[in-house]
């Protein structure tokens, strides 16, 4: 497959006139073009094999961007299902979902539950993610978010799971499963959290949040290893001029990406400027935190045993509480774009930054000769509208 004439989004996070050939589900070469190139005049190019190839293999990209498949690293459900379904009915039915909405690479995350509930749902994750089908977004991981959290910054999870960090749960939970969980939530301030990060920060990617943590806690939580910051602004104190909190302390920890949901409900579009201008593009994670009720009508779901409702474009607790998102990662991406946020800023918090967090760069997260052909087509011109999903080289 040769996809010609339009503008890639590449590792030097800008947008380049570059033709892309595709051979055995594998980004095979790319060829920079010119202004100069015949090749700008819908000739194809001339590298090695993409002379060769039949008009239907062909992709004229004229006038479309061409950017990576997209990574959610911190997503719950969708189309109904959940992650804590632990079933395959569930799996299948988001991962498809998912690659539709040109999300190609996931990490279902679960919810504060039991441990031995939590043991069941990465299993059977793990189970499922060696058996991707066709039109399937690829599961790359497990991410927990919780049961180790604040009792006082539950938001929308059940207080009635909330326990002490277990550092022997997880340590057997990766060895039975492959490292299959990539990342987990974690309040510093609890009893028995620093010694947590200091013993798994190696084998995990550690997360703050859901957390009444003070700036100096959630500084020292950083330097003994944890390197994550979850659902920015959500469930955390706020920025105070004098109880700076966790927020700034990630700022100041250069290796901490910070998560953000863009879904125009859970931060206001202003404080989503705010947090890419003082984080810097290269830290920020753009992530959709979606339930069951992503890509369903309004009415009654449930998430983590909980009723939510969903209307208004999110979702939220019979109390009024807002729960988890509505709205897929493309939607939000595309929702910073419409905030400020400059178009290869949030492809980078929506794509290459969440793999380099998985430590995943080197299959997914941006398009480079060697990697996965997951790469979306999608025109400017119509507000971003996603055009083509190719996931692996298939479209």
């Amino acid at each position: 497959m040769l996809i010609k004439n339009g503008l890639v989004y590449t590792e030097n996070f800008r947008f380049e006139k570059t033709d892309i050939f595709i051979k055995d589900h594998i980004i095979a070469e790319m060829k920079e073009r010119s202004s100069e190139d015949p090749r700008d005049s819908g000739s194809v190019c001339q590298l090695s094999e993409m002379e060769n190839e039949r008009d239907e293999d062909v992709i004229d990209a004229r006038g479309k961007l061409i950017i990576p498949g997209l990574t959610d690293l911190h997503f719950h459900g969708c189309v109904s299902y959940d992650t804590n379904d632990a079933a395959d009915e569930a799996f299948h039915a988001m991962a498809v979902y998912q690659l539709k909405s040109g999300v190609t690479a996931i990490c279902p995350t679960t919810m504060t539950l039991p441990e031995n509930e939590v043991e069941k749902i990465v299993k059977k994750a793990k189970e499922y993610s060696c058996r991707r089908g066709e039109g399937e977004a690829a599961i790359v991981g497990v991410n927990l978010e919780g049961p180790f959290i604040s009792k006082d910054r539950v938001g929308a999870q059940n207080p009635l799971y909330v326990t002490g960090p277990d550092p022997a749960f997880i340590e057997k939970l990766l060895e039975e499963t492959d490292c299959f969980p990539k990342l987990i939530t974690i309040a510093p301030e609890v009893t028995g959290a620093m010694e947590f990060i200091k013993k798994l920060h190696e084998r995990i990617r550690i997360s703050i949040g859901h957390t009444m943590t003070d700036y100096e806690t959630a500084k020292e939580a950083y330097k003994n290893g944890a390197l994550h910051l979850t659902h920015m602004f959500n469930a955390m104190p706020a920025i105070h001029h004098r109880m700076p909190g966790p927020i700034v302390a990630a700022m100041e920890a250069p290796e901490v990406t910070c998560e953000i949901i863009c879904d125009g409900v859970h931060v206001h579009p202003a404080s989503v400027r705010m947090a890419f201008s003082i984080m810097g593009a290269d830290k920020m994670i753009l992530i959709s935190d979606s339930c069951r009720a992503c890509g369903m009508p309004e009415g009654k779901y449930e998430l983590g045993g909980q009723d939510i409702y969903k209307h208004d474009h999110a979702a939220f607790l019979e109390d009024g509480t807002l729960a988890a998102s509505a709205s897929n990662l493309y939607e939000c991406m595309v929702n910073a774009i419409d905030f400020g946020v400059p178009v290869e800023d949030a492809v980078r918090a929506a794509a290459y930054n969440p793999a380099k967090a998985l430590g995943m760069l080197d299959r997914y997260g941006s398009i480079k000769k060697g990697k996965a052909a997951d790469i979306l087509i999608i025109d400017p011109e119509k507000h971003y509208h996603l055009e083509r999903v190719i996931s692996g080289g298939i479209r």
